[in-house]
């Protein structure tokens, strides 16, 4: 699945070794190279088939963040007065655009869509399960702007601190998207990684 060879690797921007162990039980087993030395991968469990569900989706959200951040911060962007308010708007937006990205091309080939049934059917899988990411993770963006670090202490994505609380951030948006995703896959709308 060349998709989730990508999404992997962003998964452990966040998630670090729990990534690593995540690939090491549920992605490498699904490799050409792995299935040509082992056979059939074995079956997941349900729990471990939502948890690559919510990866795949923040990839996206993961990797939309990062540059809209960056993009953010280097002109200066704010709605409001507030930083973190225009970081809502681009996060979301880049996110869901390369969500359905990622999205489309785990379905499209799978189900031999063309690319308008494609990104149809990535943007039903998608949508509701990045938002429900995003819902997680601007919350914490919230918490961190106003509560730890609020006015004139706020952190920059130019500060670590700033990235290492994004990571925590990420984290919560991955529990946030779950119950999300455990329906979309059981109802056949996300295809089960």
């Amino acid at each position: 699945m060349p998709v989730m060879e990508a999404v992997w690797p962003v998964t452990a921007l966040y998630f670090g070794p729990a990534a690593a162990v995540g690939y090491h039980r549920w992605g490498r087993p699904k490799s050409r190279r792995w299935q040509r030395e082992h056979g059939d991968p074995p079956d997941k469990p349900g729990y471990a088939t939502t948890a690559v569900g919510v990866s795949h989706c923040g990839a996206g959200c993961t990797l939309g963040d990062i540059v809209s951040e960056f993009a953010l911060f280097s002109i200066g962007a704010t709605v409001a007065g507030e930083a973190v308010y225009a970081s809502y708007i681009g996060d979301y937006i880049l996110a869901l655009a390369l969500g359905v990205v990622f999205q489309y091309f785990a379905i499209a080939p799978m189900r031999g869509l063309s690319l308008r049934k494609g990104l149809v059917e990535a943007v039903k899988a998608d949508f509701l399960s990045l938002t429900a990411f995003q819902v997680g993770l601007f919350g914490w963006m919230a918490l961190t702007a106003f509560v730890f670090f609020p006015a004139p202490h706020h952190l920059h994505p130019s500060d670590a601190a700033y990235w290492f609380l994004m990571q925590i951030g990420m984290i919560v948006g991955f529990f946030t998207a779950w119950p999300v995703n455990t329906r979309l896959i059981r109802r056949g709308i996300k295809e089960a990684m």
